[in-house]
């Protein structure tokens, strides 16, 4: 499987093309559909649909105009479903001073519960990680784990947004993603990569 990251938006936020033989799958389509588009270019391949960390809105914004655009789902929490059509929830509304416009996401989502799942020809775990937001989910590939904003190179995350907690984040981490062997890679919402084994010697806040 190939992986490719593209930084998409005023936050940067992390969004994943993932890509096996048969069929393409996005994780997190915050921003910038048309610089997501090129970025998966001309291609015969289905794209099987659309994976969504958290609901905060550097991590939807695009959710439409992709999912109209390729014909896909989009799959996520149930937790956060009316995350996408309220912006004081998703964090949009917080962030106007800053120029960010009022996100409202109009897809109707599918929900994916912990466990393995199978979009497509991908197979994945998920596991539920909260604490950055109530319905953050982690999504485990063979050697990667993308987790969105809840564990970064060096940082944790922010627990100041709408329902976050950080005794639920610190457990979460704990529990869920430092208990994946050490040379899993960590794809976060932000930043550079980095391993959990690297997390578990020079985190600070673990």
């Amino acid at each position: 499987m190939k992986k490719k990251k593209i930084a998409l938006g005023m936050i940067e936020t992390n969004c994943y093309i993932l890509e096996n033989e048969q069929e393409i799958l996005i994780v997190d389509p915050g921003n910038e559909a048309d610089r997501l588009i090129d970025a998966i270019g001309n291609t015969d391949k289905k794209v099987s649909g659309v994976l969504l960390t958290h609901a905060h809105f550097d991590h939807i914004g695009a959710v439409d105009a992709i999912c109209s655009y390729y014909q896909c789902e989009v799959y996520m929490s149930q937790i956060e479903k009316y995350f996408l059509t309220d912006p004081l929830k998703n964090g949009s509304d917080k962030f106007s001073q800053y120029g960010i416009e009022p996100t409202i996401v109009k897809q109707q989502p599918k929900f994916l519960d912990n466990g393995f799942h199978q979009i497509g020809t991908f197979s994945f775990e998920v596991r539920h990680t909260p604490g950055h937001s109530p319905g953050s989910l982690s999504f485990i590939f063979k050697n990667f784990a993308i987790v969105g904003d809840t564990l970064f190179k060096e940082g944790i995350g922010r627990t100041d947004l709408y329902q976050g907690d950080t005794s639920q984040l610190i457990n979460s981490i704990d529990r869920e993603l430092l208990s994946l062997d050490e040379t899993f890679i960590i794809c976060p919402g932000h930043g550079p990569e980095t391993t959990v084994g690297y997390e578990k010697t020079h985190n600070p806040y673990l």
